[in-house]
Protein backbone atom coordinates (compact mmCIF):
# COMPACT_ATOMS: atom_id res chain seq x y z
CA UNK A 1 0.00 0.00 0.00
CA UNK A 2 1.31 3.18 -0.10
CA UNK A 3 3.30 5.64 2.20
CA UNK A 4 0.33 8.51 1.63
CA UNK A 5 -0.90 9.50 5.00
CA UNK A 6 -4.32 11.48 5.24
CA UNK A 7 -4.91 13.48 8.97
CA UNK A 8 -8.44 13.11 10.59
CA UNK A 9 -8.61 16.55 10.25
CA UNK A 10 -7.39 16.88 6.24
CA UNK A 11 -10.16 14.31 5.63
CA UNK A 12 -12.73 16.13 7.82
CA UNK A 13 -12.15 19.20 5.67
CA UNK A 14 -12.51 17.27 2.68
CA UNK A 15 -15.39 16.25 3.77
CA UNK A 16 -16.88 19.82 3.94
CA UNK A 17 -15.44 21.34 0.62
CA UNK A 18 -17.89 22.62 -1.90
CA UNK A 19 -18.85 20.60 -5.00
CA UNK A 20 -17.24 20.99 -7.70
CA UNK A 21 -13.67 19.66 -6.35
CA UNK A 22 -12.33 16.62 -8.14
CA UNK A 23 -12.81 14.63 -5.21
CA UNK A 24 -15.38 11.79 -5.81
CA UNK A 25 -17.26 10.68 -2.73
CA UNK A 26 -18.75 7.02 -2.95
CA UNK A 27 -20.67 5.37 0.04
CA UNK A 28 -19.89 1.71 -0.75
CA UNK A 29 -21.12 0.51 2.63
CA UNK A 30 -20.39 -2.96 1.87
CA UNK A 31 -18.94 -2.81 -1.63
CA UNK A 32 -17.57 -0.88 -4.63
CA UNK A 33 -17.32 -2.41 -8.39
CA UNK A 34 -13.37 -2.40 -9.64
CA UNK A 35 -14.33 -1.81 -12.74
CA UNK A 36 -16.22 1.58 -11.61
CA UNK A 37 -13.49 2.40 -9.35
CA UNK A 38 -11.08 2.40 -12.98
CA UNK A 39 -13.08 4.23 -14.72
CA UNK A 40 -13.01 6.95 -12.27
CA UNK A 41 -9.47 6.51 -11.56
CA UNK A 42 -9.03 7.54 -15.57
CA UNK A 43 -11.75 10.39 -15.47
CA UNK A 44 -9.86 12.15 -12.31
CA UNK A 45 -6.77 11.87 -14.04
CA UNK A 46 -7.79 13.55 -17.09
CA UNK A 47 -9.28 16.36 -15.21
CA UNK A 48 -5.29 17.15 -12.99
CA UNK A 49 -6.12 14.23 -10.56
CA UNK A 50 -8.38 13.81 -7.15
CA UNK A 51 -9.37 11.34 -4.82
CA UNK A 52 -11.96 8.49 -4.84
CA UNK A 53 -12.74 8.47 -0.80
CA UNK A 54 -15.25 5.07 -0.61
CA UNK A 55 -17.03 5.53 3.05
CA UNK A 56 -18.69 8.86 2.50
CA UNK A 57 -21.94 10.04 1.35
CA UNK A 58 -21.70 12.39 -1.00
CA UNK A 59 -24.49 14.49 -0.12
CA UNK A 60 -23.81 17.79 2.02
CA UNK A 61 -23.51 17.56 5.29
CA UNK A 62 -21.17 14.54 4.41
CA UNK A 63 -20.95 12.02 6.65
CA UNK A 64 -18.39 9.13 6.89
CA UNK A 65 -20.30 5.97 7.14
CA UNK A 66 -17.84 3.40 6.71
CA UNK A 67 -17.04 0.72 3.49
CA UNK A 68 -15.98 -2.77 3.92
CA UNK A 69 -14.92 -2.56 0.35
CA UNK A 70 -11.73 -4.05 -0.86
CA UNK A 71 -10.71 -5.65 2.04
CA UNK A 72 -7.26 -5.65 0.90
CA UNK A 73 -6.13 -2.39 -0.61
CA UNK A 74 -2.31 -3.40 -1.30
CA UNK A 75 -4.33 -5.82 -3.92
CA UNK A 76 -6.50 -3.13 -5.01
CA UNK A 77 -3.99 -0.96 -5.63
CA UNK A 78 -1.63 -4.06 -7.50
CA UNK A 79 -5.04 -4.39 -9.70
CA UNK A 80 -5.06 -0.77 -10.80
CA UNK A 81 -1.49 -0.82 -11.74
CA UNK A 82 -2.22 -3.60 -13.52
CA UNK A 83 -5.42 -2.29 -15.52
CA UNK A 84 -3.96 1.62 -15.88
CA UNK A 85 -0.28 0.96 -16.28
CA UNK A 86 0.21 4.14 -13.52
CA UNK A 87 0.87 4.09 -10.05
CA UNK A 88 -2.35 4.62 -7.73
CA UNK A 89 -1.71 5.02 -4.14
CA UNK A 90 -4.98 3.56 -2.01
CA UNK A 91 -4.69 4.27 2.08
CA UNK A 92 -6.56 2.86 4.31
CA UNK A 93 -8.26 5.13 7.19
CA UNK A 94 -9.50 4.32 10.37
CA UNK A 95 -11.74 6.39 11.71
CA UNK A 96 -13.70 6.94 14.64
CA UNK A 97 -17.17 6.68 12.88
CA UNK A 98 -15.62 3.52 10.14
CA UNK A 99 -13.55 2.66 8.16
CA UNK A 100 -12.37 4.98 4.97
CA UNK A 101 -10.37 4.19 1.78
CA UNK A 102 -8.99 7.14 0.14
CA UNK A 103 -7.77 6.78 -4.01
CA UNK A 104 -5.11 9.38 -4.15
CA UNK A 105 -5.00 9.32 -8.26
CA UNK A 106 -2.01 11.62 -10.01
CA UNK A 107 -2.85 13.69 -12.66
CA UNK A 108 -2.19 13.10 -16.56
CA UNK A 109 1.29 13.96 -17.89
CA UNK A 110 1.05 16.97 -20.05
CA UNK A 111 0.15 15.91 -23.52
CA UNK A 112 -1.01 12.60 -22.68
CA UNK A 113 -4.27 11.51 -21.95
CA UNK A 114 -5.69 8.41 -19.46
CA UNK A 115 -7.78 5.69 -21.18
CA UNK A 116 -9.21 2.25 -20.60
CA UNK A 117 -10.30 0.09 -23.06
CA UNK A 118 -10.21 2.85 -26.04
CA UNK A 119 -12.69 5.26 -23.33
CA UNK A 120 -10.66 8.93 -22.68
CA UNK A 121 -13.55 9.64 -20.34
CA UNK A 122 -14.39 12.72 -18.36
CA UNK A 123 -17.26 13.47 -15.20
CA UNK A 124 -20.32 14.94 -16.61
CA UNK A 125 -22.36 15.70 -13.10
CA UNK A 126 -22.78 12.18 -11.05
CA UNK A 127 -21.72 10.33 -14.07
CA UNK A 128 -18.58 9.55 -16.40
CA UNK A 129 -18.57 10.66 -20.26
CA UNK A 130 -16.14 10.16 -23.15
CA UNK A 131 -13.84 13.15 -24.07
CA UNK A 132 -14.93 14.94 -26.95
CA UNK A 133 -12.44 14.99 -30.53
CA UNK A 134 -11.94 18.55 -29.62
CA UNK A 135 -10.75 18.06 -25.82
CA UNK A 136 -8.27 15.35 -26.62
CA UNK A 137 -6.80 17.34 -29.71
CA UNK A 138 -6.41 20.35 -26.85
CA UNK A 139 -4.41 17.77 -24.91
CA UNK A 140 -2.63 16.50 -27.04
CA UNK A 141 -1.35 20.11 -28.39
CA UNK A 142 -0.04 20.70 -24.89
CA UNK A 143 3.47 20.05 -25.68
CA UNK A 144 3.65 21.52 -28.72
CA UNK A 145 3.11 20.04 -32.64
CA UNK A 146 3.95 16.44 -33.00
CA UNK A 147 7.15 16.81 -35.54
CA UNK A 148 6.60 12.82 -36.66
CA UNK A 149 2.88 14.09 -38.05
CA UNK A 150 4.54 17.17 -39.87
CA UNK A 151 4.56 16.96 -43.50
CA UNK A 152 8.29 16.84 -45.30
CA UNK A 153 8.24 19.92 -47.92
CA UNK A 154 9.00 18.46 -51.04
CA UNK A 155 8.81 14.59 -50.35
CA UNK A 156 6.92 12.47 -52.88
CA UNK A 157 5.97 9.30 -53.11
CA UNK A 158 9.03 8.12 -54.86
CA UNK A 159 10.59 8.35 -51.79
CA UNK A 160 8.95 5.80 -49.62
CA UNK A 161 9.88 2.01 -50.46
CA UNK A 162 6.55 0.36 -51.83
CA UNK A 163 8.41 -3.09 -50.47
CA UNK A 164 8.52 -1.01 -46.72
CA UNK A 165 4.81 -0.10 -46.94
CA UNK A 166 3.71 -3.52 -48.40
CA UNK A 167 5.41 -5.16 -45.09
CA UNK A 168 3.17 -2.56 -42.61
CA UNK A 169 0.26 -3.31 -44.38
CA UNK A 170 0.34 -7.01 -44.07
CA UNK A 171 1.23 -6.68 -40.50
CA UNK A 172 -2.05 -4.07 -40.07
CA UNK A 173 -4.19 -6.49 -42.12
CA UNK A 174 -2.89 -9.62 -39.91
CA UNK A 175 -3.31 -7.69 -36.91
CA UNK A 176 -6.73 -5.96 -37.12
CA UNK A 177 -7.69 -9.21 -39.43
CA UNK A 178 -9.17 -7.83 -42.19
CA UNK A 179 -8.39 -9.00 -44.91
CA UNK A 180 -9.26 -6.22 -47.70
CA UNK A 181 -6.31 -3.71 -46.10
CA UNK A 182 -4.20 -6.43 -48.00
CA UNK A 183 -5.61 -5.19 -51.36
CA UNK A 184 -5.32 -1.09 -50.22
CA UNK A 185 -3.20 0.37 -52.79
CA UNK A 186 0.38 2.43 -51.31
CA UNK A 187 -1.95 5.46 -51.12
CA UNK A 188 -4.79 4.06 -49.50
CA UNK A 189 -2.24 2.46 -47.00
CA UNK A 190 -0.55 5.84 -46.12
CA UNK A 191 -3.68 8.02 -46.10
CA UNK A 192 -5.99 5.89 -43.43
CA UNK A 193 -2.81 5.43 -41.80
CA UNK A 194 -3.04 9.44 -41.13
CA UNK A 195 1.27 9.01 -42.70
CA UNK A 196 -0.14 11.02 -46.03
CA UNK A 197 -2.36 14.24 -45.19
CA UNK A 198 -3.45 16.28 -48.27
CA UNK A 199 -1.33 14.29 -50.76
CA UNK A 200 1.90 15.29 -48.67
CA UNK A 201 4.10 12.71 -46.81
CA UNK A 202 4.60 13.09 -43.20
CA UNK A 203 7.64 12.79 -41.17
CA UNK A 204 6.74 9.61 -39.74
CA UNK A 205 6.29 8.12 -43.11
CA UNK A 206 10.19 9.08 -43.73
CA UNK A 207 11.32 7.01 -40.97
CA UNK A 208 9.30 4.21 -41.80
CA UNK A 209 9.72 3.95 -45.39
CA UNK A 210 12.09 6.31 -46.68
CA UNK A 211 14.55 4.89 -49.19
CA UNK A 212 18.60 5.36 -48.75
CA UNK A 213 18.41 8.48 -50.91
CA UNK A 214 15.20 10.06 -49.69
CA UNK A 215 16.49 10.38 -46.04
CA UNK A 216 19.79 11.87 -47.32
CA UNK A 217 18.25 14.07 -48.46
CA UNK A 218 15.10 15.27 -46.17
CA UNK A 219 15.90 13.35 -42.25
CA UNK A 220 19.67 12.46 -42.38
CA UNK A 221 19.50 12.13 -38.62
CA UNK A 222 16.83 9.54 -38.94
CA UNK A 223 19.61 7.00 -39.05
CA UNK A 224 20.94 3.74 -37.03
CA UNK A 225 24.52 3.74 -36.44
CA UNK A 226 25.45 -0.08 -35.14
CA UNK A 227 28.79 -1.05 -34.04
CA UNK A 228 30.76 -4.22 -32.64
CA UNK A 229 33.34 -3.57 -30.00
CA UNK A 230 35.29 -7.00 -28.59
CA UNK A 231 36.82 -4.94 -26.02
CA UNK A 232 36.19 -1.91 -23.77
CA UNK A 233 39.41 -0.57 -25.42
CA UNK A 234 38.41 2.96 -27.41
CA UNK A 235 39.44 3.32 -31.21
CA UNK A 236 37.56 2.35 -34.21
CA UNK A 237 35.38 -0.83 -33.98
CA UNK A 238 35.82 -4.23 -34.75
CA UNK A 239 32.62 -3.85 -37.25
CA UNK A 240 30.77 -1.17 -37.70
CA UNK A 241 27.31 -0.57 -40.36
CA UNK A 242 25.22 2.34 -40.82
CA UNK A 243 21.23 1.96 -41.53
CA UNK A 244 19.86 5.33 -43.05
CA UNK A 245 16.47 4.25 -44.49
CA UNK A 246 13.18 3.40 -43.40
CA UNK A 247 12.82 0.85 -40.27
CA UNK A 248 10.57 -1.26 -41.78
CA UNK A 249 13.55 -1.30 -44.82
CA UNK A 250 16.60 -2.40 -41.08
CA UNK A 251 14.72 -3.74 -38.35
CA UNK A 252 15.38 -7.46 -39.26
CA UNK A 253 18.54 -6.66 -40.91
CA UNK A 254 20.16 -5.05 -37.41
CA UNK A 255 18.93 -8.09 -35.72
CA UNK A 256 20.63 -10.48 -37.77
CA UNK A 257 23.61 -8.39 -37.36
CA UNK A 258 23.19 -8.76 -33.65
CA UNK A 259 22.22 -12.45 -33.80
CA UNK A 260 25.66 -13.47 -35.57
CA UNK A 261 27.46 -13.27 -32.50
CA UNK A 262 24.53 -14.33 -30.18
CA UNK A 263 26.26 -16.90 -27.68
CA UNK A 264 23.84 -19.29 -26.15
CA UNK A 265 24.55 -19.79 -22.33
CA UNK A 266 23.75 -23.34 -20.86
CA UNK A 267 22.39 -24.92 -17.72
CA UNK A 268 21.48 -28.54 -16.62
CA UNK A 269 18.25 -29.38 -14.71
CA UNK A 270 18.12 -32.96 -14.09
CA UNK A 271 17.88 -34.65 -17.33
CA UNK A 272 16.91 -31.59 -19.02
CA UNK A 273 19.80 -28.93 -20.49
CA UNK A 274 18.35 -25.49 -21.93
CA UNK A 275 19.89 -22.73 -23.56
CA UNK A 276 19.47 -18.49 -23.05
CA UNK A 277 20.81 -16.57 -25.38
CA UNK A 278 23.57 -13.62 -23.97
CA UNK A 279 20.72 -11.06 -25.74
CA UNK A 280 16.89 -11.83 -26.22
CA UNK A 281 15.45 -11.32 -29.06
CA UNK A 282 12.41 -9.52 -27.55
CA UNK A 283 14.26 -7.37 -25.54
CA UNK A 284 16.44 -6.25 -28.35
CA UNK A 285 13.39 -5.53 -30.45
CA UNK A 286 11.73 -3.77 -28.21
CA UNK A 287 14.74 -1.50 -27.08
CA UNK A 288 15.12 -0.58 -31.01
CA UNK A 289 11.48 0.12 -31.17
CA UNK A 290 11.84 2.41 -28.27
CA UNK A 291 14.75 4.50 -29.62
CA UNK A 292 13.06 5.24 -33.09
CA UNK A 293 9.76 6.06 -31.83
CA UNK A 294 10.53 7.91 -28.68
CA UNK A 295 14.11 10.01 -29.83
CA UNK A 296 13.89 13.62 -30.86
CA UNK A 297 14.20 14.23 -34.43
CA UNK A 298 14.82 17.46 -34.23
CA UNK A 299 18.15 16.85 -33.21
CA UNK A 300 21.38 15.99 -35.56
CA UNK A 301 21.99 12.74 -34.00
CA UNK A 302 21.66 9.32 -34.81
CA UNK A 303 20.71 6.08 -32.94
CA UNK A 304 23.52 4.71 -31.71
CA UNK A 305 23.91 0.62 -31.10
CA UNK A 306 26.17 -0.69 -29.85
CA UNK A 307 27.61 -4.22 -29.46
CA UNK A 308 30.02 -5.91 -26.47
CA UNK A 309 30.70 -9.86 -25.90
CA UNK A 310 27.71 -9.26 -22.56
CA UNK A 311 25.38 -6.29 -22.95
CA UNK A 312 24.05 -4.18 -25.66
CA UNK A 313 24.26 -0.65 -25.56
CA UNK A 314 21.12 1.67 -27.15
CA UNK A 315 21.58 5.60 -26.84
CA UNK A 316 19.25 8.48 -29.02
CA UNK A 317 19.37 11.55 -28.80
CA UNK A 318 16.99 13.49 -26.80
CA UNK A 319 16.19 13.07 -22.94
CA UNK A 320 13.56 11.53 -21.81
CA UNK A 321 10.05 12.76 -22.83
CA UNK A 322 8.17 15.44 -20.30
CA UNK A 323 7.39 13.84 -17.52
CA UNK A 324 9.44 10.63 -17.82
CA UNK A 325 12.10 9.69 -15.79
CA UNK A 326 14.47 5.96 -15.34
CA UNK A 327 12.02 5.81 -12.01
CA UNK A 328 8.43 6.12 -13.48
CA UNK A 329 9.02 4.88 -17.18
CA UNK A 330 7.35 1.78 -16.13
CA UNK A 331 4.15 3.12 -14.63
CA UNK A 332 4.10 6.75 -17.45
CA UNK A 333 3.75 6.96 -20.61
CA UNK A 334 4.59 10.01 -23.27
CA UNK A 335 5.20 9.45 -26.66
CA UNK A 336 7.10 12.42 -28.14
CA UNK A 337 6.42 11.30 -31.45
CA UNK A 338 2.94 10.62 -31.21
CA UNK A 339 1.80 9.82 -35.41
CA UNK A 340 4.86 7.73 -35.14
CA UNK A 341 3.55 5.42 -32.26
CA UNK A 342 0.17 5.75 -33.66
CA UNK A 343 1.27 3.81 -37.13
CA UNK A 344 3.24 1.59 -35.01
CA UNK A 345 0.62 0.45 -32.79
CA UNK A 346 -1.87 -0.10 -35.92
CA UNK A 347 0.91 -2.93 -37.54
CA UNK A 348 0.89 -4.29 -34.10
CA UNK A 349 4.46 -3.99 -33.41
CA UNK A 350 4.01 -1.46 -30.57
CA UNK A 351 1.50 -1.28 -27.70
CA UNK A 352 -0.29 2.07 -27.13
CA UNK A 353 -0.28 1.72 -23.82
CA UNK A 354 4.04 1.85 -23.64
CA UNK A 355 4.08 -1.42 -22.26
CA UNK A 356 7.53 -2.21 -24.80
CA UNK A 357 10.06 -1.81 -21.40
CA UNK A 358 8.00 -3.34 -19.30
CA UNK A 359 8.41 -6.22 -21.37
CA UNK A 360 12.55 -5.59 -21.73
CA UNK A 361 12.49 -5.90 -17.75
CA UNK A 362 10.18 -8.59 -17.47
CA UNK A 363 12.53 -10.98 -20.00
CA UNK A 364 15.63 -9.81 -17.80
CA UNK A 365 14.25 -10.99 -14.80
CA UNK A 366 13.23 -14.21 -16.27
CA UNK A 367 16.62 -14.98 -17.86
CA UNK A 368 18.40 -14.01 -14.47
CA UNK A 369 20.29 -11.10 -15.83
CA UNK A 370 20.69 -7.18 -14.00
CA UNK A 371 18.17 -5.24 -14.79
CA UNK A 372 17.95 -2.74 -17.51
CA UNK A 373 20.06 0.17 -16.99
CA UNK A 374 19.29 3.75 -18.01
CA UNK A 375 22.71 5.40 -16.26
CA UNK A 376 24.69 7.81 -18.37
CA UNK A 377 20.81 9.22 -19.54
CA UNK A 378 21.44 13.47 -19.58
CA UNK A 379 19.26 15.81 -21.09
CA UNK A 380 20.65 15.36 -25.03
CA UNK A 381 20.08 11.68 -24.86
CA UNK A 382 18.48 8.50 -23.19
CA UNK A 383 21.48 5.81 -22.91
CA UNK A 384 19.69 2.03 -22.24
CA UNK A 385 22.17 -0.71 -21.73
CA UNK A 386 21.01 -4.74 -21.52
CA UNK A 387 23.48 -6.61 -19.55
CA UNK A 388 23.18 -10.20 -21.24
CA UNK A 389 25.34 -12.31 -18.50
CA UNK A 390 23.27 -15.28 -16.70
CA UNK A 391 23.60 -14.36 -12.71
CA UNK A 392 21.60 -17.00 -11.41
CA UNK A 393 20.46 -19.73 -13.00
CA UNK A 394 19.25 -21.67 -10.44
CA UNK A 395 16.48 -18.15 -10.18
CA UNK A 396 15.52 -19.05 -14.25
CA UNK A 397 15.12 -22.76 -12.99
CA UNK A 398 12.52 -21.77 -10.22
CA UNK A 399 10.99 -19.42 -12.53
CA UNK A 400 10.31 -22.26 -15.31
CA UNK A 401 9.31 -24.17 -12.59
CA UNK A 402 6.26 -21.89 -11.72
CA UNK A 403 4.90 -22.81 -14.96
CA UNK A 404 4.35 -20.53 -18.02
CA UNK A 405 0.61 -20.17 -17.01
CA UNK A 406 1.34 -18.72 -14.05
CA UNK A 407 4.17 -16.13 -15.64
CA UNK A 408 1.68 -15.11 -17.40
CA UNK A 409 -0.46 -14.16 -15.15
CA UNK A 410 2.05 -11.90 -13.46
CA UNK A 411 2.72 -8.34 -14.00
CA UNK A 412 5.88 -6.48 -14.24
CA UNK A 413 5.76 -5.24 -10.39
CA UNK A 414 4.96 -9.14 -9.63
CA UNK A 415 8.29 -9.84 -11.43
CA UNK A 416 10.11 -6.77 -10.06
CA UNK A 417 8.78 -8.14 -6.28
CA UNK A 418 10.07 -11.76 -7.07
CA UNK A 419 13.63 -10.31 -8.68
CA UNK A 420 13.85 -7.69 -5.15
CA UNK A 421 13.07 -10.22 -3.01
CA UNK A 422 15.98 -12.89 -4.69
CA UNK A 423 18.60 -10.08 -4.55
CA UNK A 424 17.61 -9.76 -0.81
CA UNK A 425 16.77 -6.12 -1.33
CA UNK A 426 13.99 -4.02 0.35
CA UNK A 427 10.47 -3.59 -1.46
CA UNK A 428 8.65 -0.62 -2.07
CA UNK A 429 5.23 -0.06 -0.34
CA UNK A 430 3.80 -0.59 -3.82
CA UNK A 431 5.86 -4.09 -4.69
CA UNK A 432 4.62 -5.35 -1.21
CA UNK A 433 0.47 -4.93 -2.13
CA UNK A 434 1.87 -7.66 -5.16
CA UNK A 435 3.23 -10.37 -1.86
CA UNK A 436 -0.51 -11.50 -1.30
CA UNK A 437 -1.02 -12.70 -5.42
CA UNK A 438 2.49 -14.60 -4.96
CA UNK A 439 1.96 -15.97 -2.52
CA UNK A 440 -1.08 -17.71 -3.74
CA UNK A 441 1.09 -18.46 -6.75
CA UNK A 442 3.56 -20.40 -4.73
CA UNK A 443 6.38 -17.95 -5.25
CA UNK A 444 6.76 -16.76 -1.76
CA UNK A 445 6.43 -17.55 1.29
CA UNK A 446 5.60 -15.73 4.88
CA UNK A 447 7.67 -15.86 7.89
CA UNK A 448 6.61 -14.46 11.27
CA UNK A 449 3.21 -12.45 11.76
CA UNK A 450 1.62 -9.03 12.58
CA UNK A 451 3.96 -6.27 11.73
CA UNK A 452 6.84 -8.39 12.27
CA UNK A 453 5.68 -10.72 8.96
CA UNK A 454 8.53 -10.46 6.45
CA UNK A 455 9.02 -12.26 3.33
CA UNK A 456 11.10 -14.76 1.39
CA UNK A 457 10.68 -16.96 -1.71
CA UNK A 458 9.38 -19.74 -1.41
CA UNK A 459 11.33 -23.14 -0.23
CA UNK A 460 11.24 -24.46 -4.14
CA UNK A 461 13.15 -21.84 -5.06
CA UNK A 462 16.15 -22.76 -2.55
CA UNK A 463 15.65 -26.23 -3.64
CA UNK A 464 16.13 -25.36 -7.07
CA UNK A 465 19.11 -22.99 -6.45
CA UNK A 466 20.77 -26.02 -4.57
CA UNK A 467 20.50 -24.01 -1.15
CA UNK A 468 18.08 -25.63 1.16
CA UNK A 469 20.31 -24.58 3.76
CA UNK A 470 20.11 -20.87 3.51
CA UNK A 471 16.32 -21.15 3.39
CA UNK A 472 16.64 -22.33 6.73
CA UNK A 473 18.91 -19.81 7.80
CA UNK A 474 16.37 -17.37 6.21
CA UNK A 475 13.56 -18.89 8.29
CA UNK A 476 15.46 -19.09 11.75
CA UNK A 477 16.28 -15.49 11.57
CA UNK A 478 12.75 -15.00 12.85
CA UNK A 479 13.25 -16.98 15.90
CA UNK A 480 16.12 -15.63 16.45
CA UNK A 481 15.18 -12.12 16.15
CA UNK A 482 12.13 -12.67 18.58
CA UNK A 483 14.75 -14.05 21.27
CA UNK A 484 16.75 -10.95 20.79
CA UNK A 485 13.76 -8.89 21.30
CA UNK A 486 13.41 -10.95 24.65
CA UNK A 487 16.62 -10.72 26.11
CA UNK A 488 17.15 -6.76 24.93
CA UNK A 489 13.97 -5.96 27.10
CA UNK A 490 15.05 -8.42 29.87
CA UNK A 491 18.15 -6.72 30.03
CA UNK A 492 16.59 -3.48 30.00
CA UNK A 493 14.54 -4.05 33.21
CA UNK A 494 16.72 -5.85 35.19
CA UNK A 495 16.71 -4.11 38.24
CA UNK A 496 12.50 -5.09 38.54
CA UNK A 497 12.23 -8.17 36.61
CA UNK A 498 10.02 -8.51 33.36
CA UNK A 499 6.58 -10.53 33.86
CA UNK A 500 4.99 -12.50 31.21
CA UNK A 501 2.37 -10.33 30.49
CA UNK A 502 5.48 -7.72 29.24
CA UNK A 503 7.03 -10.03 27.34
CA UNK A 504 3.94 -11.00 25.46
CA UNK A 505 3.68 -6.99 24.77
CA UNK A 506 7.08 -7.25 23.26
CA UNK A 507 5.93 -9.66 20.84
CA UNK A 508 2.13 -9.44 20.62
CA UNK A 509 1.79 -11.80 17.43
CA UNK A 510 3.16 -14.83 19.93
CA UNK A 511 0.89 -16.94 22.39
CA UNK A 512 2.04 -17.32 25.75
CA UNK A 513 3.23 -21.48 24.64
CA UNK A 514 5.68 -19.81 21.85
CA UNK A 515 6.63 -16.83 24.06
CA UNK A 516 7.69 -19.87 26.43
CA UNK A 517 9.36 -22.09 24.19
CA UNK A 518 11.95 -18.73 23.28
CA UNK A 519 12.37 -18.13 26.79
CA UNK A 520 13.49 -22.10 27.74
CA UNK A 521 16.27 -21.74 24.97
CA UNK A 522 17.42 -18.38 26.31
CA UNK A 523 17.41 -20.42 29.89
CA UNK A 524 19.77 -22.95 27.99
CA UNK A 525 21.82 -20.74 27.01
CA UNK A 526 22.18 -19.12 30.41
CA UNK A 527 21.15 -15.79 29.14
CA UNK A 528 17.80 -15.72 31.57
CA UNK A 529 16.75 -17.10 34.56
CA UNK A 530 13.25 -16.37 36.42
CA UNK A 531 12.50 -16.10 40.13
CA UNK A 532 8.89 -16.86 41.60
CA UNK A 533 6.32 -19.31 40.43
CA UNK A 534 5.11 -19.92 36.87
CA UNK A 535 2.39 -16.73 36.72
CA UNK A 536 3.72 -14.46 39.19
CA UNK A 537 7.63 -15.25 37.94
CA UNK A 538 9.61 -12.69 37.07
CA UNK A 539 12.63 -12.78 34.51
CA UNK A 540 16.32 -11.53 34.71
CA UNK A 541 18.93 -11.44 33.01
CA UNK A 542 21.81 -13.93 33.17
CA UNK A 543 22.39 -17.43 34.68
CA UNK A 544 20.43 -18.41 37.75
CA UNK A 545 22.68 -17.74 40.76
CA UNK A 546 23.80 -20.39 43.08
CA UNK A 547 23.70 -19.42 46.93
CA UNK A 548 27.14 -20.23 48.56
CA UNK A 549 27.41 -21.15 52.01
Amino acid sequence: MSLTHTTYEQLQHWLAEPEGTNIEFKEAKQNYHFEKLVDYCVALANEGGGKVILGATDRRPRQIVGTAAFAEPGRTEAGLHDRLTHRIPVEEMLTPEGRVLIVHVPGRLSGTAWQINGRYLKRAGDDLAAMTDAELRAIFAETGPDFSAETCPGATLADLSSEAIAAFRQRWAKKTRDERKDNWTDVETLTNAELLVDGQITYAALILFGTRSALGRWLAQAELVFEYRSSEASGPAADREEYREGFFLWQDAIWNKINLRNDRQSYQDGLFRMDLPTFDEVAVREALLNAVAHRDYRLGGSVFVRQYARRLEVVSPGGFPTGITAENILDQQNPRNRRLAEALAKCGLIERSGQGMNLIFETAIRQGKPLPSFTGTSAHEVRLTLEGMVKSTAFVRFMERLGEETLRSFSTCDFLALDYLHREQPLTEHLKGRLPGLIEAGAVETVGHGKGTRYLLSQRLYAALGAKGVYTRKKGLDRETNKALLLKHIKDNAASGSRMEELRQVLPSLSRSQIQVLLRELVKAQAVHSVGATRGARWYPGPERKDCN
